[in-house]
């Protein structure tokens, strides 16, 4: 199961790397679309850093979703951004083989406050593509107010969104 999930999340990951590759600077730096006025760099960098406090969290076995770096070269250097990814998708690969026969502690503000909860290696990852996913559709409608065209099967929409209406972007 770890492979497959690795493998998934990596392909996503990858996808990000396609987009940064097709656009521009100025495109990702742009914060003219409304309503949160955010750039494509900002979701970048913010899915980037849910994957950093997975990672900084594992060796003390509590992973504080809230303590984000907010790098903000990964915001505006989109460069420096295909580079963590890079570097992302080799850590993620050596969880492969890693045991995860155990309960990590997660934290995050449910909106009132700190909660912690325990989940496994799996399900944190497996939430932390889906929270990616989540932001490249966002990155897709930035995209599409801006009037750039970019193909990517399936970026920005959940595996299970029927085929016929998952595109892309």
């Amino acid at each position: 199961m770890k492979q497959l999930l690795i493998s998934s999340i990596n392909h996503n990951l990858n996808n990000a790397i396609a987009l940064l590759k097709a656009i521009d600077s100025n495109t990702y730096r742009d914060t003219s679309v409304g309503p949160y006025y955010s750039s494509i760099g900002s979701h970048i960098r913010h899915t980037l850093d849910f994957f950093n406090c997975i990672i900084s969290g594992l060796d003390s076995n509590n992973i504080d979703l809230t303590a984000r770096k907010r790098d903000e070269i990964l915001s505006t250097n989109k460069e420096s951004a295909i580079q963590y990814i890079y570097k992302l998708q080799e850590t993620l690969h050596s969880y492969i083989d890693a045991n995860t026969d155990y309960l990590i502690h997660v934290t995050d503000n449910m909106g009132k406050g700190k909660v912690t909860v325990n989940y496994t290696l799996e399900s944190v990852l497996a939430h932390a593509n889906s929270h990616t996913i989540h932001h490249y559709a966002t990155i897709g409608y930035i995209l599409d107010n801006l009037g750039i065209e970019i193909k990517i099967p399936g970026f920005g929409y959940n595996p299970t969104s029927p085929i016929n209406k998952r595109e892309g972007i």
